[in-house]
């Protein structure tokens, strides 16, 4: 059964990218780039979404990528090999950092080049132009956890938080109790 290109609806995800790991939260937006997060998800298809990223000059790297990691390119000369660390791509274009690494994440081919590139929005401030697009009182996504613990349930909201699996929880000790 094939879903035609006309029912695609798309929404706009807002997301604050202030005190965040690079590669966590581009491993949260890159599927809803894709679509991936939609039952009618192909992968031949374009059915993602719009990502507004605010904040992008706060970001974090774990480790010692400040300084050890290199963004290096090409200018087309002979001998033209460039490359710059991290920290100094960063001062001098933040949302380069986390637009090389969401679509680092997204397989390169004409989807990705025409559809979903264009889709990302990044910006380094707070402020950004696309308030009409985006809903009334809408909050920013939530930020990804560093560590499998606590009361984060990744997406599955409080419905899945209290279930006999889970060591601890309160239907555990009520079937404990029984």
């Amino acid at each position: 059964m094939s879903f035609p290109g006309r029912a695609v609806q798309r929404t706009w995800h807002l997301v604050d990218a202030a005190s965040q790991t690079v590669g966590r939260l581009a491993t949260t937006i890159a599927p809803i780039l894709k679509g991936k997060h939609k039952p009618t998800y192909r992968p031949n298809g374009d059915c993602g979404d719009y990502v507004v990223i605010v904040n992008a000059d706060k970001v974090h790297f774990s480790g010692k990528k400040w300084s050890d990691k290199l963004y290096r390119w090409h200018t087309g000369y002979p001998g033209g090999l460039k490359e710059r660390p991290a920290k100094d791509m960063l001062e001098r274009k933040p949302e380069f950092v986390l637009r090389k690494a969401i679509l680092g994440m997204i397989y390169r081919n004409n989807l990705r080049m025409s559809y979903i590139e264009p889709r990302l929005k990044i910006y380094a401030g707070p402020d950004h132009p696309h308030e009409a697009q985006l809903p009334e009182g809408i909050k920013s996504l939530p930020a990804h956890p560093r560590k499998r613990m606590g009361d984060f349930h990744f997406g599955l909201g409080s419905k899945y938080s209290e279930t006999p699996v889970q060591v601890g929880g309160a239907k555990a000790r009520e079937c404990e109790d029984a």
